[in-house]
């Protein structure tokens, strides 16, 4: 905990964002683990260095366990860490007790397990997407809100068994734990909330048992092989990793392709590469940063003058890892055609997350079908980033407006802006027009003029409407269509591309 001569110690900010990134760059700066001011007073080591993160999450003299190892510390005592620390689930366990819980959760994740939730995760998809293409044209739509959200959290509800009428309250708690900027009073009520909507939850299916995890989770319980605590507690871990985390994976990866466009059109080119774009936005956007917490057993000497003392709490940078300059080459650039994609977005070692096939499946199946219904996507606002959660543990944002069609005028083939000779991208849009035909000639040059034209539309067969923008854009001067430069994460932009910025050639 904390005392007056650690007045100095800096605040771990929970403004999300660039400032997210930012601050893991400063601290990985200043050595191999750092002090850090979390909330409530709370004190712990900072790890963002990606070869001592590696090193912490496998060291013999590190637990997840609090009870015990954490000096000072009662459970309870802080309210925003309750959900991390004061339960009993596999994520805060150590040896046979972790084992014993992880083999009870195990055979929800098998792979032939997941292979079965394929048509189902489809059917969701589906359904998201009917909602999405009935909304206006041209009318900006929070894409998390009405797609990103949906995916996971309807998946891990159906595979949990929970009700309808009890869903918005589970993934609202689920939501609050990740948010590290509310007052102590509101951690509270959180924190009571969760155990109020599981407990709920569980009482429902003693009810009325069904063929899925919570009913299987019950019956371990009945049976004597999962405390009360216990049952709670996987509940509450399963069903928040189960969700959060893709949320933020697909959204991330949606804004990274939307502002890489080249590498979009390479990846509709070839599906087989959604892979590549999914384990590249793990390993620069991973959706959790900092994960609370761990705690040395021993003294833990990291070199450089810096030892982490016996009983003290540390805070370990997974997503770090993934964006430290020393393992990977251009480490703030986004490339899918990079080999060094190593990342800990799920964790490492004997706690690599149980859901992370699950993560990748729902991933690999919504943003392939998302692009297809809309070739046209594009973000509504591509000069500033979407306001990010407030949270130094979630790397997610608030929502995330996007266009789903250009308006009506612009899909007639009218211009809605005006030709500028010094605006690329303003002749581009002028450049759209109506395209009726099916071509299989033309998918990754469509693309590339903002069509992802994963449906393979032109204006004939014989001559396509992006090789009428090559011409013109020729005619006109512009050597090339845009820039795969990052417009949302502004920072990384030359380093990734090595080119000019996004400002000055607004990106294709």
């Amino acid at each position: 905990m904390t005392t007056s001569h650690e007045a100095a110690v800096p605040v771990l900010d929970s403004d999300g964002g660039d400032r997210l990134y930012e601050q893991i760059e400063e601290l990985r700066a200043t050595g191999p683990a750092v002090r850090v001011r979390l909330p409530q007073n709370v004190i712990a080591w900072s790890v963002t260095r990606g070869d001592v993160v590696r090193r912490l999450v496998t060291h013999p003299d590190v637990t997840r366990n609090a009870r015990g190892a954490w000096t000072g510390y009662q459970p309870g005592a802080v309210p925003w860490l309750s959900p991390w620390i004061d339960v009993r689930s596999m994520a805060t366990s150590e040896g046979a007790e972790h084992t014993r819980l992880r083999r009870l959760i195990g055979p929800a994740f098998t792979p032939r397990r997941m292979a079965s939730l394929r048509p189902s995760i489809e059917s969701v998809v589906t359904d998201l997407l009917d909602g999405l293409e009935a909304l206006e044209d041209g009318a900006a739509v929070d894409l998390r809100a009405h797609f990103a959200h949906g995916v996971p959290t309807r998946v891990i509800c159906d595979l949990f068994g929970v009700p309808e009428d009890q869903r918005p309250a589970v993934l609202a708690v689920a939501d609050a734990i990740l948010a590290t900027d509310v007052p102590q009073e509101e951690s509270e009520r959180v924190a009571s909330g969760l155990i109020t909507v599981m407990s709920r939850l569980v009482e429902a299916k003693r009810r009325e048992p069904g063929d899925d995890m919570t009913s299987l989770l019950l019956a371990a319980h009945e049976g004597d092989r999962l405390t009360e605590t216990e049952l709670i507690s996987t509940l509450l871990l399963m069903i928040g990793a189960g969700s959060q985390t893709t949320i933020a994976l697909i959204g991330n990866a949606v804004r990274a392709l939307l502002t890489h466009r080249r590498q979009l059109s390479a990846i509709l080119a070839e599906p087989a590469r959604w892979a590549d774009a999914i384990e590249e936005t793990l390993r620069l956007h991973p959706p959790v940063v900092h994960l609370p917490l761990r705690f040395a057993l021993r003294d833990i000497d990291l070199g450089e003058g810096v030892t982490i003392a016996a009983g003290a709490a540390i805070l370990i940078g997974f997503g770090a890892h993934g964006r430290d300059p020393s393992s990977h080459d251009a480490a703030h650039g986004f490339g899918i055609d990079r080999a060094d994609r190593d990342h800990m977005a799920f964790g490492h070692g004997i706690h690599y997350c149980l859901g992370a096939p699950l993560a990748r499946l729902e991933a690999a199946i919504a943003l392939p079908a998302l692009f297809d219904r809309f070739p046209d996507i594009a973000l509504a606002d591509e000069g500033n980033a979407p306001h990010p959660q407030p949270s130094f543990i979630g790397n997610d944002v608030l929502a995330l407006p996007v266009l789903l069609r250009p308006p009506r005028a612009a899909r007639r083939g009218e211009s809605t802006l005006p030709v500028n000779a010094d605006r690329p991208s303003e002749r581009l849009d002028v450049l759209r027009g109506p395209s009726p035909h099916g071509c299989d000639r033309c998918r990754t040059r469509a693309a590339l003029a903002r069509r992802a034209c994963s449906r393979h539309r032109c204006v004939n067969t014989d001559r396509c409407r992006t090789g009428r923008i090559k011409r013109l854009t020729r005619r006109r001067g512009l050597s090339r269509l845009g820039d795969d430069s990052d417009s949302l994460w502004p920072r990384e932009r030359t380093e990734a591309t090595g080119r000019r910025t996004s400002s000055q050639i607004p990106p294709v």
